[in-house]
């Protein structure tokens, strides 16, 4: 965060400080990561009020607190009506003063593998602020935001959503000048209520550019008539993994032994053939995203093919582990979609040997999910996988469509695992492992990985 008084900030919220001045260098919603000159902010959710933590923070360091009441706590204070909407204010205030190159994403899936790649491509160019983790709701991209500082290049922010109204308000606070959506599909339907709500929500992040500036759009999926409005007045960047006619295509798509795709992009400039350092057909179209947002602040064809081929793998998401020389462990235990689900049934499809597709149940996905399941395993049987093993309560249809099995914990589908894979010690075996961030399936990912160090 860029250094600055506490009367600047009141100044920005529109509000008085009460007490002193201080410096302010940081700006902390949490106890735990206060340093001296931070600002604590007492956000209050449904299950939490971080006002009665306010002195702790001073305890802690803190330099003067950004609250809804006054406190009988001796720091200086600012007093605002709402301190999760301050928070966001005091976010795109930073961040407009560094003056940096802006870029939003959001999508129903393959997000943040998009944001890494642009990323990494942009990086060989300047510095880069890119979202950390899961920072991609009302709180997280203030808190990304505030990271901000002049000598930043590039910014390449995430935004998630449960909600309609949500990337409206985090685009607001952003406003990038190239936005994104990955993707559309059946994703937080609880909060979306049907994937025509999913799409209007979506394209919240278009209507918070300015006129001319560049609407990055999947031609393969999209929001059809319900964003022709939105973008008439900006300009729209196409691509797509099967159409052609985009701007942005990749053709001569071909996998290696272990799902690593090489292929060539096509762009308005040229041609230029990548490898990727990701695992799953499935990353094509995400690097053609990528691509095209890179090329919208100027990378060239050879950032393109470099930056591509040297994204860090972010844990959790098809990441391959060799436990020993007969079995492949692919972790894409963090989270899922329908969309995501069906790409690592396709990814799994392409090895060889004994396969296991060991999936826990998707997660905010209403009432149709019950259906959804149901449809991700007649996908999924087509492709007659030797073990299919689910976990969670609607997963089951998948394992009963696919002649699998079915287990109520992980110890139990764990402990099936391990005996099973050691009864075939020279047979050659690919496991699997995805499911809802609820489902926890990364428990069963680390127990593997433990029996066989």
């Amino acid at each position: 965060m860029i250094s600055t008084s506490l009367n600047s900030i009141a100044e920005v919220l529109n509000c008085e400080v009460l007490g002193e001045n201080p410096r302010i260098d940081s700006v902390s919603t949490d106890t735990r990561t206060i340093s001296p000159g931070s600002l604590f902010i007492a956000l209050v959710g449904d299950k939490f009020d971080a006002h009665d933590f306010c002195q702790n923070a001073k305890e802690c360091g803190a330099s003067a607190l950004l609250v809804e009441r006054k406190l009988p706590v001796q720091l200086p204070q600012v007093v605002v009506p709402d301190t999760r909407l301050a928070l966001g204010q005091l976010a795109s205030w930073v961040h407009k003063e560094c003056d940096i190159k802006t870029l939003a994403i959001t999508g129903s899936c393959g997000k943040t593998t998009v944001k890494e790649m642009v990323s990494s491509i942009l990086s060989l160019k300047g510095k880069v602020l890119a979202t950390a983790g899961n920072f991609n709701n009302d709180i997280g991209v203030p808190l990304t935001l505030l990271r901000s500082q002049p000598e930043i290049d590039y910014a390449v922010i995430e935004l998630g959503a449960n909600h309609s109204g949500e990337i409206a308000y985090t685009t607001d606070l952003v406003k990038p000048s190239v936005a994104l959506v990955n993707n559309v599909a059946a994703a937080h339907l609880e909060g979306f209520g049907s994937i025509e709500g999913v799409k209007k929500a979506k394209g919240e992040i278009y209507s918070g550019l300015s006129v001319g500036d560049t609407a990055v759009i999947n031609l393969d999926s999209h929001g059809e008539e319900l964003w022709d409005q939105i973008l008439t007045n900006k300009k729209v960047v196409s691509f797509s993994s099967s159409n052609a006619a985009a701007q942005y295509y990749a053709k001569n798509c071909q996998l290696d032994n272990l799902g690593y795709a090489s292929f060539t992009i096509k762009t308005p400039v040229g041609e230029i053939d990548v490898k990727l350092s990701v695992v799953g057909e499935h990353n094509v179209p995400n690097a053609l995203a990528a691509t095209a947002l890179a090329m919208e602040f100027g990378c060239s064809l050879a950032d393109v093919a470099k930056g591509l081929a040297t994204v860090v793998n972010v844990k959790g998401r098809v990441e391959i582990n060799q436990l020993t020389d007969e079995i492949i462990l692919i972790d894409d235990s963090y989270n899922a979609s329908v969309p995501a689900m069906k790409s690592a049934v396709d990814l799994l499809s392409t090895f060889s040997g004994t396969r296991w597709l060991v999936l826990g149940y998707m997660a905010e996905l209403g009432q149709e999910s019950l259906e959804l399941h149901r449809q991700l395993g007649e996908y999924a049987a087509q492709f007659n996988f030797e073990n299919v093993l689910t976990f969670g309560v609607e997963a089951k249809v998948i394992s009963d469509m696919c002649h699998g099995l079915h287990f109520s914990t992980h110890d139990e589908l764990i402990d099936y695992m391990l005996q099973q894979l050691q009864t075939t010690p020279r047979q050659a075996h690919t496991v699997l492992v995805k499911g809802a961030n609820g489902a926890r399936m990364s428990v069963v990912v680390e127990a593997l990985k433990e029996k066989h160090k």
